[in-house]
């Protein structure tokens, strides 16, 4: 969970929706991705076409920059580092509503997948937040390009895309991540955020966020997952 942990929001739907609504979404994935994939080839045959430093070279054949965006998009070692997300959890979630004050806890469940051929997580949590039902989804990968960790969160209680990006630690178990969301509680349009995820195994992780203008006490929100 990232931000405040991509997707859409729906009313109910009955049973032979979602069966319809997964036919008309293939042929548009089948169009889009392809053209998402010539534009980035065509982007890059403009740029260098444009580039004075390049002309007189011979540029690159558009089998050469397909091989680059094909080796580019490959899930690779870093990708495999969130394996230990995926499942199905159970969650106890702490908040601190301010600093030096105990915090207030609940429960609630989250199912995180591989999607999109093991490229990012996906999470779909389901809790509460003030005693109201509460829905967010994330994802999460690894950008080979800008070599970073990168994340999105939103949520039903939000308008706001939460996107952050960061690191992991040497030991590939702590990703620290930072971004920036819009605060509807200060009106701050681009107010910062940290968030940590500690991988403490196989069957239980920690994700922390934080508020760095508190400083000692930056800690806001503690989210325990345990495989189910």
């Amino acid at each position: 969970m990232s931000g405040t942990p991509a997707a859409f929001f729906r009313a109910p739907e009955s049973p032979s929706q979602p069966q319809k609504r997964k036919r008309i979404m293939k042929p548009i994935l089948r169009c889009t991705c392809p053209m998402l994939v010539l534009t980035t080839v065509l982007a890059a045959r403009l740029a260098l076409a444009a580039d004075p430093a390049s002309s007189g070279a011979a540029g690159p054949t558009p089998e050469e920059m397909m091989k680059k965006v094909e080796a580019a998009g490959a899930p690779g070692p870093a990708h495999a580092l969130l394996e230990p997300l995926v499942g199905d959890w159970n969650a106890e979630v702490k908040m601190w509503m301010g600093p030096g004050e105990p915090p207030t806890t609940s429960k609630a469940t989250a199912r995180c997948t591989w999607t999109l051929n093991k490229r990012f997580v996906q999470q779909e949590f389901n809790g509460e937040f003030m005693g109201k039902p509460f829905r967010g989804l994330s994802l999460t990968g690894y950008d080979n390009v800008r070599q970073k960790y990168n994340t999105v969160w939103v949520d039903d209680m939000s308008t706001t895309m939460a996107i952050s990006e960061g690191d992991p630690d040497a030991a590939g178990k702590v990703i620290t991540f930072t971004g920036t969301y819009a605060c509807p509680v200060t009106g701050e349009k681009h107010k910062t955020s940290r968030q940590v995820y500690r991988i403490l195994g196989r069957d239980q992780h920690v994700f922390e966020m934080h508020d760095p203008s508190l400083g000692e006490h930056s800690k806001t929100l503690e989210i325990t997952y345990t495989r189910r």
